[in-house]
């Protein structure tokens, strides 16, 4: 269909082998170039979502797309988004809003359905374009799947796209990931593979020469590039919770550092608010596995979750309750955001059955507040000041429930337009709020990590001017591997089609 928008699908041999990061690389390039680049993801499944431009809610990667396409995020972006709760499945999420929920045989009958409101957001976002860069799903080669496919091949063609396979060479295996991919494709799939990307390359890449040959005489596809590990990578928000384990390995800390404790919670949700004080120099954030005690530290900050009830259930399971009281007893300081902040009051009500089995739990009781969980959702871009020290902040709200009683009088934080959010207790010691990303507003982070270490002198990060000098640095890495003469050419073979 000639006049078509130039668009390509960036599809895995696997789960992480850094499509999101490849695609944000390309994004940031071809926009460096003057082209109108759009980010796409048909489904995703994440628990680290973010709240668009346009009031709805996307998975952590497209935003992050569209912020080195230097463009407002839509929920267009990412039209289905799948966040795992506990017993009820996971969260339908439909061009930005919460459609219901589904277990996974439950959503394998519902997904065909959806392929129209998928369409619909790509041809929005297509009208907007001069290059569409799509990233699938997994792997399409999950042939247990493949009916009713939206993620991968299936949208392929539905949308006449052409498609690059991206093969992660770090965890080994990315010879036999590629042809074997391409065995398991249908004659008509194959044909739609016009080349492949090796990713997250460590070492000498000369070694790999022999290698695009073979892959060739199988599989008739060409290496576009081989792209060295990206060290870079931590400074941006990562999408899958597996990130936190490789956080919690890294053990960056010291004698002199503000400590920061995370339980890992099962569910946890919007950890991405960790990453600006991970990226502070003399603060060591340490995410504590189940089966561990919460160590000793400044402060231990209560994260985001998909389903409030059952990780306040696994907190006191593994006896971080306990923990915490100990920690305010030697005279730390705890924080909640959103769910956290709702497990610290009295008590946590599911009349409505939104998490689960409809019941109400006893809360940390280190909040006089009570939350009352309902279906409507709060999906807000938010500003405001922080009460204490009147630093601004910014942020965005997304979370269901309402939260009340007697330490909401004392807010956390005043928003735009004078509504308060959050509480502090009496000693100041806990509190907790619903807006998330407070850590990237420099001024106010400066300001917190002094009252966790009075005399602690601002040390000049400025987060988001770092994150988006990163995406350069991206764009120039991946620039400088991959052949984007060959992959525009291939993007735009779709208007010949």
């Amino acid at each position: 269909m000639p006049g078509r928008v130039p668009a390509l699908m960036i599809q895995g041999t696997g789960s992480d082998v850094g499509k999101s990061l490849l695609v944000a690389g390309l994004c940031r390039a071809f926009t460096r170039r003057g082209l109108k680049v759009r980010p796409f993801k048909p489904q995703n499944m994440s628990n680290n979502a973010a709240v668009t431009a346009d009031g709805g809610e996307i998975g952590r990667a497209q935003w992050l797309q569209a912020l080195a396409c230097r463009v407002p995020s839509s929920v267009h972006m990412n039209p289905v988004l799948l966040k795992p709760q506990s017993e009820v499945g996971a969260q339908v999420v439909v061009q930005g809003r919460m459609r219901g929920n589904a277990d996974a045989r439950a959503y394998t009958a519902l997904k065909p359905s959806l392929m129209a409101d998928v369409l619909d957001s790509f041809a929005r976002l297509s009208a907007e374009a001069d290059l569409v860069l799509v990233e699938g799903a997994g792997s399409p080669a999950e042939i247990n799947l493949r009916a009713g496919d939206i993620a991968n091949m299936g949208f392929a063609a539905a949308a006449g796209l052409p498609v690059v396979l991206v093969a992660d060479i770090d965890r080994g295996g990315a010879i036999a990931s590629i042809v074997g991919t391409h065995a398991l494709l249908a004659p008509d799939e194959q044909a739609r593979l016009k080349g492949y990307i090796v990713n997250k390359f460590r070492g000498d890449a000369s070694l790999f020469e022999p290698a695009p040959a073979m892959i060739r005489q199988r599989t008739r596809l060409d290496c576009l590039g081989i792209v060295p590990w990206f060290a870079q990578a931590h400074r941006l928000p990562a999408e899958d919770a597996v990130a936190l384990e490789d956080a919690a390995r890294e053990g960056r800390s010291g004698a002199a550092a503000i400590r920061i404790a995370v339980p890992r919670l099962p569910r946890i949700a919007n950890f991405d608010d960790l990453d600006p004080l991970r990226a502070e120099p003399g603060v060591a954030v340490e995410i504590v596995p189940p089966g561990k005690p919460l160590p000793c530290c400044e402060l231990v900050l209560l994260p985001g979750s998909k389903a409030t009830i059952a990780d306040l259930k696994a907190l006191r399971a593994e006896g971080w309750d306990i923990d915490i009281q100990a920690h305010i007893r030697r005279g730390g300081r705890v924080l909640g955001l959103c769910a956290g902040y709702q497990m610290l009051g009295a008590s946590v009500a599911d009349p409505q059955g939104i998490e689960g089995p409809p019941e109400t739990v006893p809360g940390l009781g280190l909040l006089a507040v009570d939350t009352v969980l309902t279906a409507k959702k709060s999906l807000t871009l938010v500003d405001g000041v922080e009460q204490a020290t009147g630093k601004p902040v910014r942020g965005y709200e997304m979370h269901v429930g309402a939260t009340s009683g007697l330490d909401c009088a004392q807010p956390m934080l005043t928003l735009a337009g004078g509504r308060p959010d959050g509480a502090v207790s009496a000693d100041a010691r806990v509190q907790g709020c619903y807006v998330h990303g407070l850590f990237a507003s420099d001024d106010f982070r400066a300001a917190f990590l002094a009252r966790l270490r009075p005399g602690r002198a601002d040390s000049g990060l400025a987060y988001d001017t770092g994150m988006d000098r990163t995406l350069d640095l991206l764009a120039d890495h991946v620039a400088k591997a991959v052949d984007l003469e060959r992959v525009l050419a291939i993007a735009r073979s779709r208007q010949q089609n």
